[in-house]
């Protein structure tokens, strides 16, 4: 007898098969089962779905047999990203059906959001959820501690949550400078489709398939951080390319180059004082090469500009500064601050 063959026909039959019923059936021990399993889980014959002691194995045409979305209330308490992505991916249908590139993606976004979870939220416990809706690979992290916002704010002794998302939008903003680099939120934000931050009465959404940012003030004032992450499943992103776009020499692998959309820090209004420039480029000297987005910012003014393109040039002259999406009134009035 063909063991392999009848562990195939069998699935063929069933659906879904346990090592348990592979012993009974075919009366042989579960280790030498679990053998011939392996060899065709390493042979992609069949799809490990579940944790060892549960899992299931099923012929890869079966995959929308199972579950979507798998959920999980973790208790924080010596728990490690790893352990957590591994059980997500066995469990998974949606993972078994990713491009290689779009997993890479999930593992990167996914343990760096988790690990933010685990490390600075003090909750005690955390829920993750993955799943597929209209096409879009979906993840939440959700924990219940101090909120990403006030944790900033708090840390950095700054004046609002708002000026914190300001600082996290701008990369390099991190609680906990001697463990972290504060790469984490920022390369998640702009690897996704959609990336979500919802916090203490305060929403942060970056659309990147618009190009747009949102920031409000949402009814909610549930405690914790909740993370929403959405990427197609379709998705032709490179993990490494986003990488390489936010570094000015890609074989140095240093991340030195922002990008930083001035209508989010005046929420509003027009940018006029020297006071708003400075909270603007507050933290930026540790990049070589700083983008400024003028987008939907309808004019600025002269001490705005003058702190900015003069002074804060003059202090790091080796710092390149880019400004783009001016209208006519902006790009005057910083051509003006540049020639004076």
């Amino acid at each position: 007898m063909n063991l392999a063959n009848e562990i195939i026909r069998l699935a063929t039959l069933k659906k879904r098969i346990t090592t348990a019923e592979i012993a009974e059936k075919y009366k042989v021990s579960r280790q030498y089962a679990h053998m011939i399993i392996r060899k065709l889980t390493d042979e992609k014959k069949l799809l490990k779905i579940g944790s060892t002691r549960s899992a299931i194995y099923i012929l890869p045409g079966y995959i929308d047999l199972i579950s979507n979305t798998v959920k999980k209330r973790l208790r924080n308490k010596g728990l490690e990203e790893h352990k957590v992505l591994a059980d997500l991916e066995e469990e998974s249908s949606v993972l078994h059906r990713t491009s290689d590139d779009l997993k890479s993606i999930y593992q990167y976004t996914f343990s760096e959001m988790l690990n933010n979870a685990i490390e600075h939220s003090k909750s005690a416990n955390i829920e993750v959820d993955i799943g597929e809706r209209n096409g879009d690979l979906i993840f939440h992290v959700n924990d219940f501690g101090i909120g990403v916002f006030r944790n900033v704010m708090q840390k950095r002794k700054l004046n609002s949550e708002l000026e914190a998302i300001q600082d996290l939008l701008k990369g390099k903003t991190t609680t906990q400078p001697q463990s972290h680099s504060g790469e984490g939120i920022f390369f998640t934000s702009k690897t996704a489709d959609i990336f979500i931050l919802e916090s203490f009465g305060y929403s942060l959404t970056i659309e990147n398939r618009a190009q747009d940012i949102f920031v409000e003030e949402i009814k909610s004032k549930s405690k914790g951080t909740k993370v929403t992450f959405i990427i197609s499943m379709k998705s032709k992103k490179h993990l490494n390319d986003v990488f390489r776009k936010y570094q000015t020499d890609p074989e140095a692998l240093t991340f030195d180059k922002t990008e930083i959309q001035i209508r989010l820090y005046t929420m509003g209004t027009i940018h006029i004082s020297r006071s708003q420039a400075r909270r603007v480029m507050t933290g930026l000297e540790k990049f070589n090469i700083i983008t400024l987005d003028f987008d939907k910012v309808p004019t600025v003014g002269q001490a705005f500009c003058d702190e900015i393109f003069r002074v804060f040039r003059n202090k790091h002259p080796n710092i390149q500064i880019i400004p783009i999406n001016m209208n006519g009134a902006v790009n005057f009035m910083v051509k003006r601050a540049i020639v004076t």
